[in-house]
């Protein structure tokens, strides 16, 4: 079950959060960042498993992950579910539902998470006050849907190897982006659900993990995962490297 969480003057805000560098504040002057604090006033603490806002309802509020992770799909029309994005703290969900109006998709956490909780309609208060505000929102919107749809459109034409190698590589940059290790780290998410992601059944994208394994590319149990030889992982999914 969520827990909300109204804000106290002694909680944690936008200016001194330690997430600061990759969320809503990046590139904001350190003035605007301290007006910020009026945009923020509740959080939402989410148990594993708990849903966060689910596909059709109502968009009234965007979230910013504080810690844990979480995972949105869809559903269509069938009944199938399709995993859309895996989200890292100072990443943000629910912005794939501004254009509609409502959410187009439903967002579970995958471990016990925190999200901020900006209210749209506190955007607009803030933003006569902060007209830097909209340029930022727009900002962001843009990075995490374009973070999103260029991959999954990227992974049409990779081959399995290349689909499980650009996810791990990708997870590896955003994880080095939050000051954690680029090479060592814990799947958050299951083999099945790392493979609906991928468009990879459950026993494919377990074989590729064995075998990356075999070839000392990763090093794996259960989900405690360590990338062993980025450079090799780079020239399997066709980068030079770096």
């Amino acid at each position: 079950m969520q827990k909300r969480v109204a804000l106290t003057p002694d909680s944690p805000d936008c200016s001194t959060c330690g997430l600061g560098h990759i969320c809503v504040p990046v590139g904001m002057a350190p003035s605007d960042v301290r007006q910020l604090e009026e945009l923020v006033q509740e959080r939402v603490r989410l148990p594993k498993g708990t849903t966060l806002y689910t596909q059709q309802d109502t968009l009234d509020a965007v979230y910013s992950v504080r810690y844990g992770c979480l995972k949105t799909q869809i559903e269509d029309a069938s009944g199938h579910m399709q995993i859309t994005g895996f989200h890292l703290p100072g990443e943000m969900v629910g912005l794939d539902g501004m254009l509609e109006g409502h959410h187009v998709s439903t967002a579970t956490a995958l471990e016990d998470s925190e999200v901020c909780v900006i209210r749209l309609s506190q955007v607009d208060l803030v933003a006569n006050q902060l007209p830097s505000l909209q340029q930022q929102m727009r900002r962001l919107m843009s990075r995490e849907l374009t973070r999103s749809f260029q991959f999954l459109a990227s992974i049409g034409g990779m081959r399995s190897e290349q689909r499980l190698a650009g996810f791990l590589l990708n997870l590896s940059q955003r994880y080095s982006a939050l000051g954690y290790s680029a090479s060592e780290f814990v799947l958050r998410m299951s083999r099945e659900e790392i493979g609906n992601y991928l468009g990879l059944t459950l026993e494919t994208t377990s074989r590729l993990f064995s075998k990356f394994a075999r070839e000392k590319l990763i090093a794996i149990r259960q989900r405690d995962l360590q990338l062993l030889d980025i450079p090799a992982l780079q020239t399997l999914l066709g980068r030079e490297h770096c």
